[in-house]
């Protein structure tokens, strides 16, 4: 499934990825479920790269799989003085990858909203060593500013009563948090916000919300093989 937002708008993406979670709430929630530090991490829909530094500094090796090939010539070039990553061309439903090679699997915001990704989960469940961990990070469209945005920009997706019982049903584990977006001027939230909703959804909230900053959601769903 195309990724629109970073794969037609990736400098603006960029803008986004360092506008949310400054405090690291998402990587101290999964550090205390799983530790990567001398592990091998997959970054699933690594995108152009940006989470890889950050695993691969305390990491054995990582692995960046990435469906859009100009992403990954990106995410290559972004960690070429690393020599503990690879980036690679691939998807979720079929990762380059063999059976039980990782220790611990990281998608973010990467097409995981539940229903129909079972071909994805398969993957995961093949790729992830026994005693490994996967975490898969979404959006929790039942609450936050941009929950709301979320659910009105689009509105053809599962409710997120849904996508909660699609996950503990499969034996995953939620953890809620409360991560929000901080922008360095109005003009890059502006940006975003238009490269994430639907343009009228994108102009109407936009024209109700001031301010650089807003609250956003996530659940951080988390396994362990």
């Amino acid at each position: 499934m195309p990724s629109p937002n970073i794969w037609h708008h990736t400098a603006t993406y960029e803008v986004e990825n360092r506008a949310v979670d400054l405090e690291g709430r998402i990587e101290a929630a999964m550090a205390a479920v799983a530790p990567w530090a001398g592990r091998t991490v997959l970054d699933l829909g690594c995108g152009s790269g940006f989470h890889l530094p950050r695993f691969a500094a305390t990491a054995a090796h990582v692995v960046g799989v990435e469906p859009h090939p100009d992403l990954v010539a990106l995410a290559r070039r972004r960690t070429r003085r690393a020599g503990n990553v690879t980036v690679s061309p691939g998807t979720a439903q079929s990762v380059p990858l063999p059976d039980r090679s990782v220790d611990v699997a990281h998608a973010r915001w990467a097409y995981f909203f539940g229903p129909g990704c079972e071909p994805g989960l398969a993957e995961l469940a093949r790729v992830v060593r026994r005693g490994g961990t996967a975490f898969v990070i979404d959006n929790d469209a039942s609450r936050s500013t941009f929950g709301r945005w979320f659910r009105r920009g689009f509105p053809h997706l599962p409710e997120p009563a849904t996508v909660e019982r699609f996950w503990a049903q499969r034996g995953w584990t939620r953890v809620p948090l409360d991560v929000g977006w901080s922008f360095s001027s109005r003009a890059d939230l502006e940006a975003v916000v238009r490269i994430e909703l639907p343009t009228s959804v994108a102009e109407e909230v936009l024209a109700e919300h001031e301010g650089t900053t807003v609250d956003y959601a996530v659940n951080l769903w988390w396994r362990t093989f």
